[in-house]
C-alpha cells in the first residue's frame, strides 16, 4: 500500500517558514558576535571588553554592592552613595566634572540596584581614557562634602516621594518586603525616610570602604574599545584600588505571604503574585525564562488581540480582564521571584487572577511543544533585540561577570534555550508552583482581589 503525504495547511506552512527563517537570522546573527575578553590586573580588579569597532564606546564601573548589604540601621545609604558620586572629588570639583563631561559630548549616568552599584559612561571612543580617569576618580576620591550631603538628602527625599506615585514600584517593593520578610532582600533600594535624613560622612565611608574591593569591581567596556588598552588604563588608575574579603552573604528566605494596602481614592487594583524562582546559576533559570516567556505580556494599547502568541494575553484581549499584564523573572544570587504584575479595573481583577491560575497550572500539566518552541524562538529574538548599542552590551557584560563570573557566549545561551522542551517546562514549573506559597502584594481598589486562600488553593494539587 503506496503511502500518503500529508500537506500542512497554508497558514501553518507559512508559521514554519516564519519559525525557521527567524532561526536562521539567529545564528547568522550569534556567529558574528565579537568574543568577550576578559583579564585580571594586579590587584584582583576583572577588565571585560566586547569590541565592535565603531567611533563611539560605553564603559562602566559594575561593582558588587547594593542594598543587600546593608543593615535596617543604614538602609539606603549605597544609593545615597551613588547620589554622591558626582558631587566633586578631590582633583575635580563639580562643576569641574560637569564642565569636563559636556566638552566631550559624553555621557554619564549611575544606578543603584539590590545587588549592585553602576556607575557607566557613553562617549567617542578616542575619549575612553578621560572617562576611565572620571569614572575612576568618582568611586576612589568622592569629596563627600557635609554641605553637598545636605543638599543631596532633600533631592533623595523628594525622589523618594515621585517613586511613591508609581504603582509598578510600589507594589515591587511591597513584593519584596512580604516575599523576604526580615531579610535584606526585603529593604527598599531608597531605604525608609528617617534613614535618608541622618546618614552622614561616616555611613558613606563606612560602606565605601567594606564594599568597594577590587576583587568585587569590573571595569566593562562595549563599542570600540582595544581590550589590552583598557586592561593599561585599568592599571593606571585603579591598579591601587584596595583589595578585601568578600563579606558572608545572608541568605535571604523566601515566605508565602501577603501585603495588601486598600486604597479605594486610586481607581485601579495593582497587585503581583510572584512565586520563589532561581538564582543566576541554577540550572533552572533558562527553563524558568522561557517559562516567562509564555506567559508573556500584554496591554490594551498593543495589537495582536486573540492572535497573541501568549495564551493568557488573547483571553485578556478577548474578554478585556485587564488594562496590561507584564510577567517577570526577577533573579538574585541565592534566589528570585517568578510572577506577574497587573493593573485592572476592580471588577476585572477576580477574573484575571484565576485565568492567569488556570493558565499557570495547565503550563505546569498540558503545555505543548508548538508553545515551547514559538517562546523559545520570541526568547531569542527579544535576547538579540536588548543587545542593540554599546550600552546595553555594556550592561550585559558587567552584570554576567558579577552573577557568572564570566560572560555567557550567546551561541552558549541559545544552545541552552533551544535544550528546553516541553516536559523541562512541566517539571520546572510544577518544581516551583504546585503546592507552594506564593508572595502577593496588592495595592488600590483591591475589594475584589481574591482572598489568599483563595489563590493558595488554586495553586495546590
Amino acid at each position: 500500500m503506496a503511502s500518503r503525504l500529508i500537506r500542512l495547511p497554508r497558514h501553518l506552512r507559512t508559521i514554519t517558514q516564519r519559525l525557521q527563517s527567524t532561526q536562521a537570522a539567529n545564528r547568522a546573527v550569534l556567529l558574528n558576535v565579537p568574543p568577550t575578553e576578559l583579564s585580571t590586573i594586579s590587584n584582583g580588579l576583572r577588565v571585560a571588553t566586547e569590541n565592535s569597532g565603531g567611533s563611539t564606546a560605553t564603559i562602566g564601573l559594575w561593582i558588587d554592592a547594593g542594598s543587600r548589604y546593608e543593615e535596617p540601621r543604614n538602609n539606603g545609604v549605597a544609593h545615597f552613595l551613588e547620589h554622591m558620586a558626582f558631587k566633586g572629588t578631590a582633583k575635580r570639583s563639580q562643576t569641574d566634572l560637569e564642565l569636563e563631561i559636556e566638552n566631550l559630548g559624553a555621557h554619564l549616568n549611575a544606578y543603584t540596584s539590590r545587588e549592585q552599584t553602576v556607575y557607566y559612561a557613553k562617549c567617542l571612543s578616542k575619549d575612553v581614557p578621560r572617562l576611565v580617569d572620571i569614572l575612576s576618580d568618582i568611586i576612589q576620591n568622592s569629596k563627600l562634602a557635609e554641605g553637598d550631603i545636605e543638599r543631596e538628602r532633600g533631592v533623595i527625599l523628594r525622589e523618594m516621594q515621585e517613586v511613591e506615585s508609581v504603582m509598578q514600584e510600589v507594589v515591587f517593593d511591597h513584593l519584596h518586603a512580604t516575599a523576604y520578610q526580615e531579610t535584606p532582600l526585603g529593604q527598599t533600594i531608597l531605604g525608609p525616610k528617617e534613614n535618608i535624613k541622618s546618614i552622614g560622612k561616616s555611613d558613606l565611608r563606612t560602606y565605601i570602604d567594606t564594599h568597594y574591593k577590587s576583587s568585587r569591581i569590573v571595569l566593562a567596556g562595549a563599542g570600540g574599545i582595544t581590550h589590552n588598552d583598557l586592561v593599561g588604563m585599568a592599571e593606571e588608575y585603579l591598579g591601587r584600588f584596595p583589595n578585601g574579603d568578600m563579606p558572608n552573604l545572608s541568605p535571604c528566605h523566601f515566605t508565602g505571604s501577603e501585603i495588601r494596602v486598600r486604597d479605594d481614592t486610586i481607581p485601579t487594583a495593582n497587585f503581583a503574585i510572584a512565586v520563589e524562582g532561581s538564582g543566576w546559576t541554577n540550572q533552572d533559570h533558562v527553563p524558568l525564562m522561557v517559562a516567562n516567556t509564555l506567559i508573556g505580556s500584554w496591554d490594551r494599547s498593543q495589537g495582536g488581540g486573540v492572535n497573541n502568541s501568549s495564551n493568557l494575553a488573547s483571553i485578556c484581549a478577548e474578554h478585556n480582564l485587564c488594562h496590561g499584564y507584564q510577567s517577570f523573572n526577577t533573579c538574585y544570587k541565592d534566589t528570585g521571584l517568578w510572577g506577574i504584575y497587573v493593573t485592572s479595573e476592580p471588577s476585572t481583577c477576580e477574573d484575571f487572577v484565576f485565568n492567569f491560575l488556570n493558565e499557570l497550572m495547565r503550563i505546569c500539566c498540558n503545555v505543548t511543544e508548538a508553545e515551547v518552541d514559538r517562546a523559545k524562538n520570541l526568547l531569542k529574538t527579544n535576547m538579540l533585540l536588548q543587545l542593540d548599542g554599546t550600552t546595553p552590551i555594556c550592561e550585559d557584560i558587567g552584570r554576567q561577570m558579577l552573577c557568572y563570573g564570566r560572560r555567557i557566549p550567546l551561541h552558549e545561551l541559545e544552545a541552552r534555550i533551544n535544550n528546553v522542551n516541553a516536559q523541562n517546562i512541566r517539571d520546572v514549573c510544577t518544581k516551583y508552583v504546585v503546592n507552594r506559597s506564593p508572595a502577593v502584594a496588592a495595592v488600590g481598589s483591591i475589594s475584589n482581589l481574591p482572598q489568599y486562600e483563595q489563590i493558595r488553593s488554586r495553586m495546590s494539587v
